[in-house]
């Protein structure tokens, strides 16, 4: 008995970890700031759902995937809204949603990491990488930034692609709550 014990033991102790997965819940964000003419703006994505599969200890098999769609943005300025959603910018009649995706991991020391992505926006798929802490807890929380370059995406052309009127780099900041699922 002894022995078939610990070779159980021993059987479970050499399987695969798995990540925890996780769906987020109330409390969660995800925002864009920039500038327009030097003066600063900031707008929202309140529609977007992320799903995280996240172990700190097995960073090889996480995956994150967020969906953002593209109507719900706003800067809660009418003229700016209007321009946003139009093909000038995000074109959100044509192009209705928009995606992040990352597979790669990796630790930036501490409770710091980033996720190598793409981001598919505006039918371009380019890679960024969104770099975040993770408090675990009952509902854990991921808090990060990336850097997106607009003009990759088609975002803001024509007579907006002008950077000296909008800069090119746009900050885009998330804090995800999440529960387990």
């Amino acid at each position: 008995m002894l022995r078939k014990t610990l070779l159980l033991t021993l059987a479970l102790a050499a399987a695969p970890a798995f990540a925890a997965n996780y769906a987020q819940t109330t409390g969660s964000s995800l925002g864009f700031s920039g500038k327009y003419q030097g003066e600063a703006f900031n707008g929202s994505f309140p529609g977007f759902a992320t799903t995280f599969s996240f172990d700190p200890a097995q960073l090889a098999t996480a995956k994150l995937d967020v969906t953002i769609p593209l109507a719900t943005a706003t800067t809660r300025n009418a003229d700016y809204d209007g321009e946003l959603h139009g093909a000038s910018f995000f074109n959100s009649k044509k192009f209705p949603q928009a995606r992040y995706t990352a597979t790669k991991f990796r630790s930036l020391g501490g409770n710091k990491y980033a996720a190598d992505g793409t981001l598919s926006l505006r039918g371009v798929n380019k890679p960024v990488t969104l770099t975040f802490t993770w408090t675990p807890g009952a509902k854990p929380v991921l808090a990060g930034s990336a850097t997106v370059k607009r003009l990759d995406f088609g975002v803001g052309g024509g007579d907006w692609a002008d950077t000296s009127v909008i800069p090119n780099e746009i900050k885009v900041t998330t804090k995800v709550v999440f529960v387990a699922k």
